[in-house]
């Protein structure tokens, strides 16, 4: 890979139109929505539109390019009907995943509204064994580290190693993790004051094997702060100095970056902003 920068970018008009919106970005890596993420509906991807995605993902020269899940899904809730209708949900954004052959589908952990975190941790695994095991495909299911605010699970590395040891051997190896800078900062993690303190324990707890992508994210909130607002690099409470060590760290090189800091007014020229820093980082050394 020469390169494993990228951004979230719009799907609008299509999924088919995300790959030469990554490439204004000057982006080989791309995260999109596959659906309107705070509705219910699951549209599906036809055999036109997935041959007209992968035309434009191989004209633009894009290298990776996965999906983030609808906001709606909660894996981890004790309520047997939204569980349900979650799980089938996710189902359905594995499913139009495999049929664009994406790389990667991030997804929140979810609440755990009785407070009972190990149960949530649970549920999250059970739902997602369910929909790995009704859809094949090579898209594989990245655990997003949270921020951890309210009943939120999933703010630690050991939520998220449980939630992948529950997962069956068989489908274990289809399940990897995204971290968010801005998600692990809040959540108690100290990029600025720890670095290595911080990969240290997530090589000990996860494993790099299973870090598939990472979310390039300022804060807008303290270190510790449970809230989870992004901000531009570099102008927020992490600084940019964490970003330079993360461009530059070996362990992290071939895995894919991507933004998804706010966009602004024309939704490109802050992604360009944010992207030429991390390369310039990257060039000075």
């Amino acid at each position: 890979m020469t390169d494993e920068l990228g951004a979230h970018v719009s799907a609008a008009g299509g999924v088919e139109r995300a790959p030469a919106r990554a490439r204004e970005i000057d982006a080989v890596v791309l995260q999109l929505f596959t659906k309107q993420p705070s509705r219910w509906a699951e549209p599906s991807i036809e055999p036109p539109q997935a041959e007209a995605f992968q035309r434009a993902r191989a004209e633009q020269e894009i290298e990776v390019a996965g999906a983030h899940d609808s906001y709606l899904i909660n894996l981890s809730t004790p309520d047997e009907s939204l569980w349900r209708r979650s799980q089938r949900s996710f189902e359905a954004e594995l499913t139009r995943c495999a049929a664009l052959d994406l790389d990667f589908l991030v997804t929140h952990p979810g609440n755990a509204t009785d407070g009972d975190t190990d149960a949530g941790l649970e549920r999250n695994a059970k739902g997602v064994t369910e929909s790995l095991a009704a859809v094949d495909g090579r898209t594989r299911v990245l655990l997003e580290l949270t921020a951890g605010g309210g009943t939120t699970v999933g703010a630690t590395f050991e939520n998220l190693r449980t939630i992948i040891d529950l997962v069956p051997d068989g489908l274990r190896d289809r399940v990897g993790v995204c971290i968010d800078t801005c998600h692990a900062f809040s959540a108690g993690y100290d990029w600025v004051g720890d670095y290595d303190g911080v990969w240290n324990a997530f090589a000990e707890i996860i494993g790099f094997d299973r870090l598939g992508l990472l979310h390039l994210n300022d804060s807008k909130h303290p270190y510790g702060s449970r809230k989870d607002r992004h901000e531009t690099l570099g102008e927020g409470t992490l600084g940019t100095e964490p970003f330079r060590r993360i461009v530059l760290d070996e362990r992290l090189a071939g895995v894919p970056k991507v933004l998804e800091t706010p966009k602004g007014d024309d939704g490109v020229s802050e992604d360009v902003r944010n992207l030429s820093l991390l390369r310039d980082l990257r060039a000075a050394g």
